[in-house]
């Protein structure tokens, strides 16, 4: 099996503080700097697997790479490099407690809630007779609180700013950066035969100023259909097609495992986690639209703790 970046203990010039998510580790330098390293690590329901998947952490930080530089001329974001393929170099901001959610489908968790008969969700009224899978009218925003532990909440516009997460006046422009983006996106997937049908963003803020932080319209912040597909699966009841780890999840679930108390991870053999490294990049070539290109990686850590040092230095 080709060699994974699971795990990360870098120490560099000028570090302030490292933080290990599930899948990346951020790395503070001085007052101002992040250096985001997408790892191998793969997780699905909140549960980080024992084992990692080649070329994943390739896959999601270039993909995030590419629809960064996309849409900066919507709204300015963190990112300031790419000093090697797993890693983006930013700026470090503030980031506020909630979480842009914004659909276009009626599909997954909102699905559930409307079809266990709700009609308000996050505060947005939703038309009755709706099916699974449904375009809406308009895109709907969702927003959920970012949680520091545990899972996110669904939260409403209205109770956001009740609470004081954010005001109104900068929610506003939150909204309107978070329509932007997914009109955008929306038109970069039809280009590829795809439909972006649900997506979050981040923000944050410096100086003054809002961000975008952290990764877009990346098969694990996303769900993609293919658009070919669509509209036949959706008049016939069945499944779409789609661009998302769900594959993982399912198979997960196939084998009895749900991130519940008492059950176990299933194998992941190199033969299965090398069947979803190819899945990871069929997503990019898919997504992205070009080849995707295999990093050496006789050894990622080296490679990595290397690229970014000389960044560093360079940048002083």
């Amino acid at each position: 099996m080709k060699n994974t970046l699971v795990k990360t203990n870098f120490y560099f010039t000028g570090q302030t503080n490292v933080y290990h998510g599930k899948v990346r580790d951020v790395y503070s330098i001085g007052k101002d700097l992040l250096v985001m390293i997408a790892t191998d690590r793969i997780s699905a329901f909140d549960v980080v697997l024992p084992r990692g998947i080649p070329y994943k952490g390739q896959v999601l930080n270039q993909i995030a790479s590419k629809f960064l530089d996309a849409t900066e001329d919507i709204v300015p974001n963190w990112k300031l490099a790419m000093p090697d393929p797993m890693v983006t170099v930013g700026l470090r901001c503030e980031p506020y407690k909630v979480e842009m959610v914004i659909r276009g489908y009626l599909t997954g968790s909102a699905w559930r809630e409307y079809k266990a008969g709700a009609r308000t969700l996050c505060g947005v009224q939703l038309p009755d007779g709706m099916k699974e899978n449904q375009k809406f009218p308009a895109p709907v925003i969702t927003p959920t609180t970012k949680a520091d532990e545990g899972h996110d909440e669904n939260i409403s516009k209205e109770e956001i700013i009740a609470q004081g997460l954010v005001s109104r006046e900068e929610y506003d422009q939150l909204e309107k950066y978070t329509y932007a983006l997914f009109q955008r996106g929306t038109e970069m997937a039809a280009q590829k035969n795809l439909i972006l049908v649900d997506t979050k963003y981040e923000f944050g803020k410096k100086d003054g100023r809002i961000y975008l932080i952290d990764e877009i319209h990346t098969p694990d912040s996303s769900r993609y259909f293919y658009a070919g597909a669509y509209q036949d699966l959706f008049e016939k009841g069945e499944e779409q097609k789609q661009l998302s780890k769900e594959f993982v999840r399912k198979w997960l679930m196939e084998n009895g495992f749900q991130g519940k108390e008492g059950q176990q991870v299933p194998e992941m053999t190199e033969e299965y986690c090398n069947s979803v490294s190819e899945r990871y990049i069929e997503l990019y070539e898919k997504i992205v639209g070009e080849k995707f290109i295999e990093a050496d990686s006789s050894d990622v850590a080296d490679r990595i703790d290397e690229n970014i040092s000389k960044y560093l230095k360079k940048r002083g």
